[in-house]
């Protein structure tokens, strides 16, 4: 395979980089779930926009950059494209190819920091769309479940409680490309049975089992360590860390469900697709505090961002602070947090739409 392929699609030509294999590329779309758009913004197209806009994403996401560019494309025929399919997220930010990058999760620390000192200033970030909740959908980004044997009396934990148990003593965290002592804790919040969690009983003096899949890189490890830890990336060294990518004993997910659900004394973390699937565990219900509220894992909770450890989809741009974006890229943005540009997030089928009240939000960031 050449690693530039050139092809002809809805009018425009793509150039289309290819760095990594292009198998499952176009995605099938599963079934649309019902969401009710009617309260988004719907798109105004303003003065006719002309120039490329050049874009920089994973294969997963692909399907759903080419429906909003081609019904961009119908009210603004003298726009053109460039899509680069890289490993490396911000190379090309970082390079100047690129004006747009298109991630399924929040920017990885050393993406930030090749930023940060290549320009100075942080990249500008937009929310496009929600991880999804149980969508049977590879690379759908979904949020974070915690989940505990099934006989478990426990419903709540707070995310302090959670620190406890999967964390550990550290000096501080990262938030963004910054290091921060604010996360700094000692070793005295560690949570290391299920009587300090709350339990009492024949529970109190239980030592909590910890399960979880590549809890040193991963979608769910980073947004524990990021919502979770504050930042912080150090992790209970107890911690049985199942492998993504083992053929041998399997899907590393799956496996994590059944370590939990085998072992009565047991919490871990995954995704909602694999904890229905399991009728040994059951999900947690999380809290900012103590004094609550404590909000299940739903597909309302996850579209509308409350439960604590949803997940997103960003665009990334290299915006100066101060300046305007250019024309071209800010009615591509305006066009995708719109109505239109959010029923497209649905048709796709991959990803949960913004609420009205994000679309909104992020369309403030971008004038």
């Amino acid at each position: 395979m050449t690693p530039l392929a050139f092809f002809f699609r809805s009018f425009t030509w793509r150039i289309m980089i290819l760095g990594m294999a292009v198998g499952g590329l176009i995605l099938s779309c599963a079934p649309a779930q019902e969401y009710d758009l009617g309260s988004l913004p719907s798109y105004q197209a303003g003065k006719k926009q002309i120039g490329v806009i050049r874009i920089h994403g994973s294969q997963l996401s692909f399907h759903l950059i080419h429906i909003w560019q081609d019904e961009f494309l119908k009210l603004h025929p003298d726009i053109r494209y460039r899509d680069n399919i890289l490993p490396s997220w911000f190379s090309g930010l970082c390079a100047g190819t690129e004006d747009i990058c298109v991630m399924g999760h929040e920017a990885w620390r050393p993406d930030l920091m090749a930023f940060q000192q290549t320009f100075g200033y942080a990249p500008f970030e937009i929310l496009f769309a929600t991880g999804g909740f149980d969508q049977n959908r590879r690379g759908n980004s979904p949020g974070v479940v915690i989940m505990v044997n099934k006989d478990n009396p426990i419903t709540g934990l707070t995310l302090p409680q959670l620190d406890g148990i999967f964390g550990a003593q550290r000096t501080g965290g990262w938030i963004g490309a910054q290091w921060s002592k604010a996360a700094a804790r000692g070793p005295e919040k560690n949570i290391r049975t299920w009587g300090q969690a709350g339990l009492t009983g024949d529970w109190a003096d239980k030592t909590i089992s910890i399960y979880g899949t590549d809890a040193t890189q991963s979608l769910w490890a980073g947004t524990i360590q990021k919502v979770v830890f504050k930042g912080g990336t150090k992790w209970n060294p107890a911690i049985h860390e199942l492998v993504r990518g083992d053929h041998v004993r399997g899907n590393s997910d799956v496996q994590t469900a059944a370590a939990v659900a085998h072992d009565r004394y047991a919490i871990g973390f995954s995704f909602m697709k694999i904890v229905k699937a399991n009728p040994g565990v059951k999900a947690v219900a999380l809290a900012a505090d103590e004094s609550g509220p404590f909000i299940s894992p739903t597909l309302d909770t996850f579209r509308n961002r409350t439960y604590p450890l949803v997940t997103g989809l960003y665009l990334y741009l290299n915006r100066p602070p101060g300046q305007p974006l250019p024309p071209r890229l800010k009615e591509f943005l305006t066009y995708i947090l719109s109505r239109e540009g959010q029923q497209a997030v649905v048709d796709d089928g991959m990803y949960i739409p913004l609420t009205p009240e994000l679309a909104r939000e992020q369309l403030q960031k971008i004038d």
